[in-house]
């Protein structure tokens, strides 16, 4: 499907703060890609699809995890903003025509990430945390320059902090995230 296709299909599927912030993704991880020599073309088109499963409800998502075969983990259940990462491949496969298994990647780990992340992975998981749209939190400042100056500290920062306010809010912490930081804390993994 080409990409202005992709964008008329998304802006009818998402509500417009999820849209704008698609948009947001979509051209800053086109931009990291850029600065950091990957496929520009991949990133714009992994952002675009990364919350392409957020247009339907809950129970719809879940409905559709069960017709895929995706298991419901507990912290799916208990934190079921999750569920749009792991259905967002077969969404964007089957309603956005996408066949790239690097941009499918992407966007199932958006969310929560996952040890030894391709560059096209460590792109769309912060372009989703930093993209302008964004509220500023604490320290999204620092995060933005270490996007483009060190992408695996960046990438550990920002799990950390996802890891520090899920505990403050006593929710489920996805197992994937905590591997994830683990595997990245043991030092260069570029």
């Amino acid at each position: 499907m080409e990409l202005n296709e992709i964008k008329k299909k998304l802006s009818g599927n998402l509500e417009e703060g999820r849209y704008t912030h698609t948009l947001g993704v979509a051209y800053t991880a086109s931009a990291m890609a850029m600065a950091m020599g990957a496929d520009i073309q991949k990133a714009f088109r992994a952002g675009l699809l990364h919350d392409c499963a957020k247009g339907y409800s809950i129970e719809q998502q879940m409905k559709f995890c069960g017709q895929y075969g995706i298991i419901l983990t507990r912290e799916m259940k208990e934190s079921p903003q999750l569920l749009h990462s792991a259905l967002a491949p077969y969404i964007a496969r089957d309603c956005y025509g996408n066949e790239d298994a690097e941009i499918a990647s992407a966007v199932e780990c958006h969310t929560t990430g996952k040890p030894g992340m391709s560059l096209l992975d460590k792109i769309i998981f912060i372009a989703d945390y930093i993209e302008p749209g964004r509220k500023d939190i604490q320290g999204l400042s620092e995060i933005r320059r270490l996007a483009f100056s060190d992408i695996d500290r960046c990438l550990l920062k920002i799990i950390e902090n996802t890891i520090q306010y899920l505990k403050s809010r006593d929710q489920a912490i996805d197992p994937r995230t905590t591997e994830t930081f683990e595997y990245y804390k043991e030092g260069d993994h570029t």
